[in-house]
């Protein structure tokens, strides 16, 4: 029999890689009580210097499946598919697209999280609308999703409960950005959800998690090659993240802004994200020649968006919160082009101002956050505001505004506003790592 010392000093001295066996023992045994949180916080430690190899991460992100239960969703006619995005600024993405894709002939059991910093949780702004409930159960998941065809909710203790203990001790150890543990945690829960397809929407830039492209290209291929390993078909966009996705950022601001683009009038960068990621949903869902464009256009999607809130117990007619102070801010420094509005700076005003939280127990604010009033490309004049703040209390002007201080860079000059959507990594190019010489 194994013993836990042993296999940390394995991984710590990066001797070999961890069988099987070791690996299926080691959860058994972390989740039964007889390893110590210190002793596993040692092993991910190992891991975050040394990492897992394709065998060891498959292995790993299976017990982490088998940790708890996997839904069943064979009684539901349409083809299952689900997306994930690893967070930004201003991304409101998954409101728009369960919708949309649920009102061209699919299914999506959406699961989501809650914000953190300066990233925004999808859970965090639905339940701004009154009334809307994430915590649904199982029954009642399959319940919505044959019904409505699109939920989006928290995911239930009963999915890969593994993941949340070990997710607590990366977060107090500093080993978040190991790769593999990323991986490991992101698709054992959208596996344990049951879906058949997932497209998975990897961000870089100053306001995503994974800052430097090649680290998120890594990130995505890693994922989709779990995926595809445990039997869903998987595939990733590689997306920017260096400006605000769209032109509101906060949590009521963000539900207001998605219906408008179920409604058509979405802005651009935030319409090129979401309909792509739509297209390689639909194609994986065995729908390639659905057209999302037409949905939207037609009041498909609206109407699924609204079907979707009614399901959840929200109230799709209910006015949005709404701040009690609002300032127009951060004038422009001179006339010109903006060229940077810089997507970290504007997250982290908008956590100050409310929208956001520091712990996970902290509760948010539903009306704060952040209007931009210009986007990178636009000609503006000196002294003209760029951004409008909204607040519960004006106190929290200065902590914002000192945020937003080297957020923007006015040029004579139009910058070359780059595409928004920069990679794809799909079955064959994980195949294609995979062959010798590669």
């Amino acid at each position: 029999m194994p013993d836990v010392v042993s296999l940390i000093r394995v991984k710590r001295d990066n001797e070999r890689a961890l069988t099987d066996a070791e690996i299926g023992w080691l959860f058994r045994a972390y989740l039964a009580g007889e390893i110590a949180d210190e002793q596993m916080a040692a092993l991910l430690m190992a891991i975050y210097f040394n990492g897992l190899d394709g065998p060891e991460l498959r292995a790993w992100t299976g017990e982490m499946i088998a940790s708890g239960e996997r839904l069943d969703l064979s009684a539901i006619a349409r083809p299952t598919v689900d997306k994930h995005s690893t967070g930004g600024v201003g991304d409101k993405v998954s409101l728009i697209l369960a919708p949309l894709v649920a009102s061209c002939g699919a299914a999506v059991p959406m699961l989501s999280g809650r914000g953190l910093g300066h990233t925004g949780g999808t859970l965090d702004k639905l339940e701004s609308i009154p009334g809307f409930r994430v915590d649904l159960g199982s029954s009642q998941l399959r319940e919505a999703l044959a019904k409505v065809h699109a939920v989006i909710v928290a995911a239930g203790p009963g999915l890969a409960p593994a993941d949340r203990r070990l997710y607590a001790l990366r977060d107090v150890t500093g080993t978040v950005e190991s790769i593999p543990l990323i991986a490991s945690s992101i698709v054992s829960k959208k596996i344990a959800e049951g879906t058949s397809a997932l497209v998975l929407d990897v961000k870089t830039g100053s306001g995503a998690f994974m800052p430097d492209p090649a680290r998120a290209t890594r990130l995505a291929a890693t994922m989709v090659a779990l995926g595809i390993e445990h039997g869903v078909r998987t595939r990733a966009l590689i997306t920017r993240m260096d400006t605000p996705l769209g032109r509101a950022v906060g949590n009521a601001l963000e539900v207001e802004e998605a219906v408008a683009a179920l409604q058509g009038d979405g802005p651009a960068d935030l319409m090129e994200v979401t309909l792509a990621l739509a297209r390689e949903m639909l194609d994986l869902a065995g729908l390639p020649d659905a057209d999302p464009q037409a949905a939207i256009a037609s009041g498909r999607a609206y109407h699924a968006w609204r079907e979707m809130v009614r399901a959840q117990g929200g109230d799709p007619d209910a006015p949005l919160p709404t701040a009690s102070e609002v300032l127009a801010a951060l004038p422009a420094p001179r006339t010109g082009y903006l060229t940077r509005l810089d997507a970290l700076c504007v997250g982290v005003a908008a956590w100050r101002l409310g929208a956001g939280r520091a712990r996970k127990e902290d509760s948010v604010d539903y009306a704060a956050g952040i209007r931009l009033l210009a986007k990178p490309g636009d000609y503006v004049q000196e002294g003209q505001p760029l951004v409008e703040l909204h607040a519960e209390r004006h106190g929290r002007w200065a902590d914002a505004m000192e945020a937003l201080g080297e957020a923007v860079t006015v040029s004579s000059e139009p910058p070359t506003v780059a595409a928004a959507v920069i990679g794809r990594v799909g079955e064959r190019d994980v195949e294609r790592s995979r062959e010798p010489g590669s």
